[in-house]
């Protein structure tokens, strides 16, 4: 009888502070070869239709570059985030749970998940793990926008699941604390910008 490989899901955006059910194991990684930019619209999550907002998603490296050229931080391609294992049992219900949160425009792709060993080198630490990918052809995608255009978007944008800058500010935050060695130049630009925003308004206001 064929093993079933365990189901492994990468969380790289809201997944990392807001975990999918029924996880029975979870590691910090890194994916190469991909960047996570703000450039999906949300329209159902934290923003609205008629003002969308912004969240991440995950671009293979060589398809942002063909229409990125304003990118800011051009030399990154690490992503970091975390790898979930689900628990075999509940494998379809986490799986229609995720479609659905990631219905706004992301695929679901497999790839291989990154880790530092002891000795401080890179290596992989899981083969084909899943992730939800918003390809560029998909009707969400923005693309390249100038951080200074993303981040008063991010600062003024609200949706169902609440202001669009909690989103950010969450993001920033978990991946500082997931490893010495996590980092991500465009999150932490964008969470400078729009935490400058808040206090502009702060002070106008008293």
């Amino acid at each position: 009888m064929t093993e079933v490989p365990p189901f492994i899901v990468f969380g790289y955006g809201s997944l990392i502070f807001k975990p999918p059910p029924h996880v029975i194991a979870q590691v910090p990684g890194f994916l190469k070869g991909y960047v996570r930019r703000f450039a999906q619209k949300s329209h159902d999550h934290r923003g609205t239709p008629e003002n969308p907002g912004r969240v991440v998603t995950l671009v293979h490296k060589e398809d942002w570059d063909k229409f990125s050229a304003s990118d800011a931080f051009p030399d990154d391609d690490t992503v970091w985030g975390i790898a979930y294992t689900i628990d075999s049992a509940y494998e379809a219900e986490v799986r229609d749970y995720l479609d659905y949160r990631e219905k706004d425009g992301y695929t679901m792709e497999t790839l291989d998940i990154h880790g530092i060993n002891a000795d401080g080198n890179e290596t992989v630490i899981i083969h084909n793990g899943y992730c939800y990918v918003g390809r560029n052809d998909n009707p969400s995608f923005i693309g390249s926008e100038p951080l200074n255009v993303l981040g008063h978007r991010i600062w003024q944008s609200v949706g169902p699941s609440g202001p669009n800058k909690d989103y950010l500010f969450k993001l920033a935050d978990a991946i500082r604390e997931l490893s010495p060695n996590s980092y991500d130049s465009h999150l932490f630009a964008l969470e400078a910008i729009v935490r400058e925003l808040d206090r502009q308004n702060t002070d106008t206001k008293t």
